[in-house]
């Protein structure tokens, strides 16, 4: 398990968490080591040009929605290089990046999950 799977674990249980990703395929929107702020996100909100922690094919990214097919319930991801990932459903989605360095990306408040008060039972990163 990697770091980003360990940050989806956390982010799938309700939690916002911070952390500094390494790599350049999303720069310039996110340079390595840039401190990153994640919060739970509800996937039916997402639009292309959103920043999300999301699991493809097996790997956990921190990238772009690219598109969306809200009938079926998934999104396509992408790095900012012009690499398509692949699709994934709803459920796999984790978070969304309400901030870098700091700053807060645009159109991101309105797409936060809000939890109830009570423990929720986590997603797994592998769902």
């Amino acid at each position: 398990m990697g770091a980003l799977d360990s940050h989806a674990g956390r982010v799938a249980g309700g939690q916002t968490v911070e952390f500094r990703p390494s790599g350049s395929s999303m720069v310039p929107l996110i340079r390595s080591r840039q401190l990153v702020t994640v919060a739970p996100v509800d996937p039916a909100k997402l639009e292309a040009g959103d920043i999300v922690l999301v699991r493809v094919a097996g790997t956990t990214y921190l990238h772009l929605v690219s598109a969306v097919d809200a009938p079926a319930g998934r999104v396509q991801i992408s790095n900012n290089r012009g690499r398509v990932n692949g699709w994934t459903n709803y459920a796999r989605v984790y978070g969304i990046c309400t901030a870098v360095d700091g700053v807060p990306r645009p159109r991101t408040e309105h797409k936060r999950l809000r939890l109830p008060a009570s423990p929720a039972t986590p997603r797994s990163p592998d769902e």
